[in-house]
């Protein structure tokens, strides 16, 4: 005898499938969506890098990288302003990414469960996102002024690591997080201290991403204009000791591209600011493509 299908659950099954119909039409329309933003921005960032590349490609040589800025467009160049950075973000790095490093390790391994460590954890999550001009305002307040470091590249160089301590921060709790577990328990059930299971077998593992996120945090940093700017770095300099000492002026690529755009000849707004934007993107390439042979090599060799 044939067994009859209830009508009830022939009318589920066919709900149940018009449901998964439209879930994947909606799913797909939002896909649609978001490849046509990416897209767009995609092309809006592409015609920009095009019309620099225009602009300034053929003015960079090696007069326009060696010489002082000028008051002529055709005679004006770049080098205070490329040393300056490229002093700025090694000083930096410097100061940040051993107190980064630091803290993302006591916090994830050392530091008690209590109220004192989550409000920490969830200001230091929230100073990701303060505007860098307020940074600027503390580095003047506490570096130019209470400790009286002045107007100079010191000054300049620890206002940009408090900028990027944060997401070194976090950068590093993370790539500390995927370290699998067994690696702890492992060295601890061996007979190691904590801190040596820390310092011999977790930081190791984790460095690559925590590299990672050094340079795309110095990477934020090296577009910086009003932290600086705030601080005190200056349009131009000339001077004959490079990189220069902690205690002097200092000036910087965003600063001096400011500069140029800022003057009414075409040779300065155009073909200078073009030309310097695309140094300051190639040091920013480079940092990038370190980064990732970095990683690739702790990764490889942990």
């Amino acid at each position: 005898m044939a067994v009859s299908t209830p009508r009830r659950t022939v009318h589920d099954t066919l709900a149940g499938l018009e449901r998964g119909r439209r879930r994947k039409l909606k799913e797909r329309a939002f896909a649609t969506v978001l490849f046509t933003l990416t897209a767009v921005a995609i092309l809006v960032l592409a015609l920009l890098v095009v019309d620099i590349v225009l602009d300034g490609f053929t003015r960079i040589n090696v007069d326009f990288l060696t010489r002082y800025a000028s008051r002529t467009a055709e005679n004006t160049g770049i080098r205070a302003g490329l040393t300056g950075t490229l002093s700025l973000m090694v000083l930096t790095a410097l100061v940040a990414f051993p107190v980064g490093v630091g803290a993302a390790i006591y916090l994830e391994e050392f530091a008690p469960d209590n109220r004192f460590t989550r409000l920490m954890e969830a200001n230091i999550s929230n100073l990701a996102g303060v505007p860098s001009v307020v940074y600027g305002l503390l580095g003047v307040a506490v570096f130019v002024y209470a400790l009286n470091l002045g107007r100079s590249l010191l000054a300049g160089a620890l206002t940009l690591a408090l900028l990027i301590l944060p997401v070194i921060i976090v950068a590093g709790r993370e790539s500390i997080r995927a370290v699998p577990l067994a690696i702890r328990d492992g060295g601890l059930a061996l007979g190691a201290t904590p801190w040596q299971v820390s310092y011999r077998q977790i930081l190791p593992s984790a460095l690559p991403g925590m590299l990672t996120g050094t340079i795309l945090a110095l990477s934020r940093a090296i577009g910086e204009t009003a932290p600086i700017l705030v601080v005190g770095a200056v349009f131009s300099r000339r001077a004959d000791n490079e990189p220069w000492y902690f205690m002097e002026a200092f000036a910087a690529l965003p600063v001096q591209i400011y500069n140029f755009v800022s003057r009414p000849q075409e040779g300065f707004k155009i073909d200078a600011a073009s030309a310097g934007i695309l140094v300051l993107m190639a040091v920013l390439l480079i940092m990038n493509s370190a980064a990732i042979v970095a990683r690739n090599r702790f990764s490889r060799r942990y």
